[in-house]
């Protein structure tokens, strides 16, 4: 190996930061740069929408390891530096500086942009998104003079977004056009349960409602208009409607890009020297028998390990039970497996107590579950997912009944 130019990986967030810790940590000795266009250090995002944006987390504590750790493990960062493009024949990267970077092995780890609204105004300075430490800090500032927030968008960031906000006395709206939220994640009950908890906490949840244009005055919109006519007045609206994966500059270089870019098991390209790695990775579920991406931290953890050891020489295929977790008000909620094609929810516990797990079921086998509350539970039901049991109806919803007593033997 040409120790001078070793491995190189473009993107500095979580997976790009686990990558470069897990090469040294399976025995890489070649030289490893971890390329960034912020200039933070590589910082965790989950907090962003929820304890950091309530103020209950501080910078230094998002950080995925200090400076130390980094230089202590030979693991070289150029933040703040943009990568505009790949020469694979030549086996190196073009930065927006006018130097070259070159690699024998490179890892795309280029993560994501929070989709923007396609409306006019939906540039404005206070039509917010949130993906980034920047991003939080312009929320705040719009927060700490706003009395009225829209949040367009019923999902995950859409709902922390509007329970932190409630949390500072916003008088909040949540605006999905879909028929409920996390109508793409989650079954009907658990909707409703959570649309319940955000009107209970003051939130006006407005679902089946499409926005349809942003008024403004002065170059800040002051209120949106959704089908139908009707006007809704804000002070600021947070936009919170999905990702797009960062695949520009893959695709440029000629690598097979879909939704994501497009890796084998072991996290390979189409070129056998280019590894992708986390939200931007669109790899092969063996569990799901079909191509995903995912965008979470536990993805992004073991990815990089993935890569690693494919790096290494010591290759592992890549079948992971996804799984998430989302914080609103007090609830903690956990989530395993796809729940894509369900034909049964099976209740465990009862939602009025907000202590409770939903089960998803197709022909008989546990493809997902969802935990609110319920950590123990959710432990074993990752176990159950991964194992494909098949779980009558009755013993899941039975308290009772320990969900280990389903583990095969």
């Amino acid at each position: 190996m040409n120790t001078t130019q070793g491995a190189v990986i473009v993107g500095a967030g979580q997976a790009g930061s686990e990558v470069a810790s897990a090469l040294r940590q399976q025995g890489y000795e070649g030289r490893i740069v971890l390329v960034g266009t912020e200039a933070h250090l590589p910082y965790r995002r989950p907090p962003l929408s929820k304890a950091y944006l309530a103020g209950q987390a501080t910078t230094d504590s998002l950080h995925i390891k200090p400076r130390a750790t980094y230089e202590k493990a030979a693991i070289e960062l150029k933040l703040g530096c943009q990568v505009t493009a790949i020469d694979r024949a030549a086996r190196r990267l073009a930065l927006a500086d006018g130097q070259f970077l070159g690699y024998d092995k490179l890892v795309l780890a280029t993560g994501g942009e929070a989709r923007r609204l396609p409306l006019p105004g939906a540039s404005a300075p206070n039509v917010l998104y949130l993906r980034t430490l920047d991003d939080v800090a312009a929320i705040r500032a719009e927060f700490g003079r706003a009395r009225t927030l829209i949040v367009i968008g019923g999902g995950y960031i859409g709902l922390e977004v509007a329970a932190v906000a409630r949390g500072q006395g916003l008088d909040v709206t949540v605006v999905e056009a879909a028929q409920r939220v996390l109508g793409r994640v989650a079954a009907p009950q658990m909707s409703a349960f959570y649309e319940e908890v955000h009107r209970e906490a003051g939130v006006t949840v407005r679902t089946g409602c499409t926005v349809e244009a942003l008024e403004q005055r002065d170059g800040r919109v002051v209120a949106i208009r959704v089908a139908g006519g009707e006007r809704i007045e804000a002070d600021v609206v947070l936009v919170g409607i999905g990702l797009v994966p960062n695949v520009q500059i893959a695709k440029d270089a000629g690598l097979d890009v879909g939704d994501g870019i497009l890796v084998d098991e072991h996290a390979a390209t189409s070129d056998p020297d280019i590894y992708a790695v986390g939200d931007c990775a669109n790899h092969p579920n063996d569990l799901l028998g079909r191509r995903l991406r995912l965008e979470s931290v536990p993805n992004a953890t073991e990815q990089a390990r993935t890569v690693a050891a494919s790096i290494c020489g010591k290759p592992q295929p890549y079948h992971p039970v996804p799984w998430f977790w989302s914080d609103q008000y007090e609830l903690k909620l956990q989530m395993a497996g796809i729940s894509d094609g369900f034909d049964n929810v099976v209740l465990r516990g009862n939602p009025a107590d907000r202590h409770f797990c939903a089960f998803y079921l197709r022909d008989g086998v546990l493809i997902a579950a969802d935990a609110v509350n319920r950590a123990p539970d959710f432990m074993f039901a990752r176990r159950l997912v991964a194992a494909r049991v098949r779980a009558p109806a009755a013993t899941l919803a039975d308290p009772s009944i320990p969900l280990k007593a389903l583990l095969p033997q």
